[in-house]
């Protein structure tokens, strides 16, 4: 079985070096990482220095300035770069000039995947966000940290996801769109961390956050990602891939080979 993890940052300004990502996959026997780039961040060479240096481990989702008048130009001459296999895009990002949706139209014609970086459940499942996805049928968007189902994590806070998730539904109406993926990280992205820790892994409440998304998507339009380096905060590396990996909602062999790789494989062209 091969384990993609499609979600993972590595830098020398930022986080943590891509040495320490490699230590983390080799551990735990993740194949192949899909580096993102972290968001405000346009200069690119690092992930694409650490594509060359690793040959045949990573894909790079790069990022640009799309208010740049040459945002275009940039994002070609990106994707004629050695492993970019994606770009970085918020849900409410606009190209200026008569066309809006230019740099989304722009990333499926050059064969880019756009990660689209999701700070909450109201951009995704925003009608407008709707009508763009069925707006750019040829570019592949696939939603990140679970349609933004829980970002507070990211900024120290634990969330909270709490019934009857309305946000949340209207986000994974995305579902009915084919060219729309969703991303998932490990259980702790929107579970409560017990008051005290026990010698065994494990959260006392897992709301249904992975169980609705496979009910909506199905796992041949899932995929995992860790989420490195802020997933420590959380579960740790290990237990973010195992946790959804033996949580139940993956019930076949073969579910579990698309939901861990066959997709991530498959959409940012790296088998």
């Amino acid at each position: 079985m091969v384990i993609v993890d499609t979600h993972c940052h590595a830098g020398t300004n930022w986080f943590e070096p891509v040495e320490i990502l490699l230590y983390q996959m080799e551990r735990n026997a993740v194949d192949k990482a899909v580096l993102i780039q972290y968001w405000g961040m346009h200069h690119n060479q690092y992930l694409l220095d650490c594509v060359q240096r690793f040959p045949g481990r990573f894909g790079a989702v790069v990022s640009v300035d799309i208010a740049r008048p040459d945002a275009l130009d940039a994002v070609e001459r990106l994707a004629k770069q050695e492993g970019v296999v994606g770009l970085r895009l918020k849900p409410t990002d606009r190209s200026p000039g008569a066309d809006p949706l230019a740099i989304w139209r722009q990333a499926g014609a050059l064969g880019l995947a756009v990660s689209c970086y999701t700070v909450n459940v109201d951009e995704t499942g925003d009608p407008d966000f709707h009508r763009l996805a069925a707006a750019v049928p040829n570019t592949k968007i696939v939603l990140e940290h679970v349609a933004g189902v829980d970002i507070g994590h990211h900024h120290g806070n634990p969330g909270s996801v709490k019934s009857p998730y309305t946000g949340f539904k209207a986000a994974l109406g995305l579902a009915q769109y084919p060219n729309i993926y969703m991303k998932f990280s490990g259980l702790g992205e929107y579970s409560q961390r017990r008051p005290r820790f026990a010698p065994e892994f494990g959260f006392d409440d897992v709301p249904p956050m992975l169980k609705m998304a496979h009910e909506a998507f199905g796992p041949r339009r899932m995929m995992w990602g860790s989420d490195f380096p802020p997933v420590a905060a959380r579960e740790g590396y290990r237990n973010a891939l195992r946790g959804p990996m033996d949580h139940g909602v993956f019930t076949t062999q073969e579910e579990k080979e698309w939901g861990f790789g066959k997709t991530a494989l498959s959409v940012w062209k790296l088998a």
